[in-house]
């Protein structure tokens, strides 16, 4: 008692310190434990083997998942960069009025105001075998049979991880933008620089750390994510999330832990490289 009396600073960490260990360490360590159990069709048997993990990293099914999984990510992160850059970039230097900038930040905003599943089933009425853009496309004799592939495919994921998480890519980019001084534009503009050179060597070095946290997001939510998959494929298409969640309805709870382990380990890498080519605490 006397040494947290001497040391306040001991009294203000500790809230946090425990929030942390309840909410974070000990779920994730709770994981860990029962990803080494056995289990049978009745019950989990506490144990401490590796059947999870071995069944887990040599089957081709898990493979293929994270195969997939990775074409998600990777396709939803280029997309979201591109439109969210390029979104940031006209609110933060072509739009002077603040007032108007708010304005169109806000608008941006309202669909995500809305939940997730309601915006992906929106999407199927529109892009159905008998929906609006097939019936245009029939009418305008653009093509003679119903298109396919916009529903329940790989297409519809992954416009439908755009259209969830462009925001989580637009507004850090947009937050890094509007803290580059103006002066450095016009200086490349008066040194000879076109609007191309400017892009690359002046604003997107400057909004490195707003591409990262961008990043993060989108990378992390299209990682963990089933919900879309299972919805957006029609079931068609398996991503890691969709495996661990098949795996909890089917109450194989210590298989279905050994996957969100290697889960974690597998986005954890990914963001231990992105860290290596930018420190966000240097850069924030």
């Amino acid at each position: 008692m006397r040494s947290l009396a001497r040391n306040p600073s001991y009294l203000q960490v500790t809230p946090l310190a425990l929030v942390i260990l309840l909410f974070l360490l000990f779920p994730v360590i709770t994981i860990l434990v029962v990803s080494f159990w056995d289990f049978n069709a009745y019950q989990l048997i506490p144990d401490f083997i590796f059947d999870n993990y071995s069944f887990l990293l040599t089957s081709e099914v898990t493979l293929k998942a994270y195969l997939k999984t990775f074409f998600y990510a990777f396709t939803t992160w280029a997309i979201t960069l591109s439109l969210g850059f390029t979104l940031a970039y006209y609110l933060a230097f072509y739009i002077r009025s603040p007032l108007l900038q708010g304005v169109l930040f806000v608008l941006c905003t309202v669909p995500f105001l809305t939940s997730n599943i309601i915006r992906m089933i929106s999407w199927i009425p529109l892009l159905g075998r008998n929906g609006m853009v097939n019936s245009t496309l029939l009418e305008t004799g653009l093509i003679d049979a119903p298109l396919e592939w916009l529903l329940y495919s790989d297409f519809a994921v992954v416009l439908a991880f755009v259209h969830l998480y462009a925001l989580f890519m637009v507004v850090p980019i947009f937050n890094s933008m509007m803290r580059i001084d103006r002066n450095l534009i016009e200086a490349s503009i008066d040194a000879g620089a076109s609007a191309l050179q400017t892009v690359f060597q002046v604003v997107v070095p400057l909004c490195k750390s707003g591409i990262a946290i961008g990043s993060i997001f989108v990378v992390t939510l299209v990682m963990g994510d089933f919900i879309t998959v299972r919805l957006m494929s029609g079931g068609l298409s398996a991503s890691v999330g969709v495996l661990i969640h098949n795996e909890i309805s089917l109450l194989q709870y210590p298989a279905a832990a050994a996957g969100a382990v290697v889960l974690l380990l597998t986005v954890m890498l990914m963001l231990s490289v992105l860290f290596r080519f930018i420190n966000i605490k240097k850069e924030l």
